[in-house]
């Protein structure tokens, strides 16, 4: 089918709109790192909170606009049911496979050290596995959600409890903590009116193209939302701090199923895709559990380039599996 000019300005306007989406998130959490130091916050609520959920506030941002937009019936509930969740196992699959596997490749090798594994890999797991146990009969319901939420508050006040103190951040505290009170409160604001803005394209664009709304999402929400991870990847090669990164990422893959999707759900119900349920989860699941048994029965908890090579194939297989098997969704 011929693309005409409408339909390339939409893309376009929905290119740019994803790009302040993400942008501005990244913006809105420095500032809110830089009022964290100036007011001395502990490092541990700054992680559990900021960066814990600032990573991940594009696709927060995307299923918060996306309900709201089913609930007041601005948005079709099945295309933007399928966008955001597919734009949530998207990005969570390229931080998975795709940025993990960067990351060894750039590195050379992580351990696994067992505080880890309990603590974040097995979490991390386990989220998926909730999440697709709540989603099997093909809706996400607000007790669903609900239940979601929850399971969250519980992980978050238990790795609270036992955790210790983390490196010190990054930014540097601000020097006028009024202004930038302020920039975060307008850049959260641009970055809620950027996730609408989107939606609202993607919707028009899912009508024209023979692509499902789960894939159009996989392509778009999942691949901008996952740069900021991408970028803590790098700076951790660069500063020789894998862990950090490795830590970003699998935290990531707890808030993204049960912050974003719990939240979604609770606020207006989600229709799952087959394509979500039968791919998406099982593949990552199945993944996930491979490469923890191989890192601590066979590489005594070390990870090396060679499975980050595995891992970046695995990406592409996901994808390709995903368009072959699921073409439609």
């Amino acid at each position: 089918m011929a693309v005409t000019g409408e339909l390339l300005t939409q893309i376009s306007i929905g290119a740019v709109a994803l790009y302040t989406l993400v942008t501005a998130a990244s913006r809105a959490i420095d500032r809110l790192l830089a009022l964290a130091e100036y007011y001395d916050v502990p490092d541990v609520l700054v992680g559990m909170t900021v960066l814990a959920l600032g990573t991940s506030l594009p696709e927060i941002a995307s299923h918060l606009i996306a309900s709201l937009g089913i609930l007041s019936g601005v948005l079709d509930f099945e295309v933007t049911s399928a966008v955001v969740i597919g734009g949530n196992t998207g990005s969570s699959t390229i931080q998975q496979f795709l940025l993990v596997g960067v990351l060894l490749i750039g590195y050379g090798s992580v351990h696994l050290t067992q505080r880890f594994v309990r603590e974040n890999y097995l979490p991390m797991l386990g989220a998926l596995a909730v999440t697709m146990v709540v989603a099997w009969d093909g809706t996400v319901s607000r007790l669903d959600g609900g239940i979601l939420l929850v399971l969250y508050g519980i992980y978050v006040a238990i790795i609270f409890s036992r955790r210790e103190r983390t490196q010190s951040l990054r930014e540097a505290p601000s020097t006028n903590p009024r202004r930038d009170a302020v920039l975060a409160i307008g850049l959260l604001v641009l970055v809620l009116l950027a996730a609408s803005l989107m939606l609202s394209v993607v919707e028009v664009i899912v009508e024209n193209l023979a692509l499902g709304g789960s894939m159009i999402g996989v392509v778009t929400i999942g691949v901008a939302a996952a740069l900021p991870e991408l970028t803590t990847v790098m700076d951790s090669i660069r500063r020789r701090s894998p862990n950090v990164a490795l830590g970003t990422l699998v935290g990531s893959n707890v808030v993204n199923p049960l912050v974003g999707i719990g939240l979604g759900g609770a606020i207006s119900t989600y229709h799952v895709p087959d394509a979500v349920l039968l791919w998406d989860l099982p593949f990552k699941i199945l993944v996930g559990l491979g490469l923890l048994a191989w890192g601590l029965y066979w590489r005594n908890g070390e990870l090396t380039r060679t499975e980050g090579g595995y891992l970046l194939g695995l990406y592409f297989a996901f994808v390709a599996g995903r368009l072959l098997l699921f073409p439609g969704q």
